[in-house]
């Protein structure tokens, strides 16, 4: 390959999985009339404006990435971009909201105030950091629910903790719906790891005065080290909250039945929810969950949480 510098651009390609831009390029000698003889050859094709791959195959994904990237520099990886997303999927990069950056077929911009800091910029490609993409996500989510899954995703897979998505919540001020995120934060440092235990948080145990669990205890079970997702320790019961992804398959449905049987067996009753106990009719969830604990030995009592509610 004819270049004034072939080692650098070598160098360049290794380390960008071989996506380039034209400025990076002329930044080793390859100037206007060898990047022409390198298209027409086939050594290089156009990806994006003035955005090139050295071959002439179908894009992998991290090249797609890093052309994204390139194209829109300086930006970085964010949303689904920055984690795990299908590989058909367009590529979403964020870049400062003091810049202009039109979108691409396979591009989609996103202007964030204060970028620099919230950017790993080290990765090959660049992203946002991920307590930063976990605010972004729950952000853009739509909902409630859809807020609460992004966090609890972040922290239940173990990607980051409540400590480090406040400090990244502290350095937001405006962010959208900020006083609510702040409240999923502080119950996700009480162990909450999963939309369906803030559900049985907010809308079981709390608001129906019912005592407050220990959340994610580990134990030693079978298959090694277990976490039980609320364990009432004075009353010798478990509550076990089961969403359908993560549950789904017969073998973690064996474990499940496994531990259940455990708890049985060293005295403890073992209560499994799902979605429609806590989402559906969570008042009658709580007001059965009430008598058990006070068959157990708790000397309260639900109370209702409003006018209509069973509980109690």
């Amino acid at each position: 390959m004819d270049s004034r510098d072939p080692e650098a651009l070598q160098r360049l390609l290794i380390a960008q999985d071989g996506v380039v831009t034209r400025r990076q390029l002329r930044e080793v000698g390859v100037g206007k009339p060898e990047l022409d003889r390198m298209l027409r050859r086939r050594e290089m094709a156009r990806l994006f404006p003035g955005v090139f791959v050295n071959h002439t195959g179908p894009p992998t994904w991290r090249q797609r990435a890093w052309a994204a990237v390139l194209y829109a520099a300086p930006a970085a990886l964010c949303l689904d971009s920055a984690e795990e997303p299908p590989a058909d999927s367009p590529i979403h990069v964020a870049i400062d909201a003091t810049r202009r950056v039109g979108d691409l077929d396979d591009v989609r911009v996103h202007r964030l105030h204060g970028l620099d800091p919230m950017v790993r910029w080290h990765l090959g490609p660049p992203r946002l950091r991920v307590e930063d993409n976990t605010l972004e996500l729950a952000r853009r989510a739509g909902d409630e629910l859809g807020e609460i899954r992004a966090l609890t995703s972040a922290v239940g897979s173990r990607r980051t903790t409540a400590a480090h998505l406040r400090e990244a919540l502290d350095r937001r001020p405006r962010i959208l719906h900020r006083a609510f995120l702040a409240r999923v934060i502080d119950d996700l440092e009480t162990g909450v790891c999963s939309v369906l235990e803030h559900g049985y948080l907010t809308r079981v145990e709390r608001p129906h005065g019912l005592p407050a669990g220990d959340r994610q205890r580990r134990r030693q079970g079978a298959h090694g080290a277990e976490y039980r997702d609320v364990e009432y320790d004075a009353l010798g019961m478990v509550v076990e909250l089961d969403g359908f992804v993560g549950h789904a398959a017969w073998v973690a449905q064996g474990r499940d039945a496994d531990r259940d049987l455990d708890d049985h067996a060293e005295g403890r009753e073992s209560v499994r929810l799902r979605y429609p106990q806590v989402f559906g009719t969570p008042c009658r969830t709580a007001d059965r969950l009430g008598r058990i604990m006070v068959r157990r030995g708790w000397d309260g009592k639900p109370r209702p949480c409003g006018p209509g509610c069973e509980a109690g």
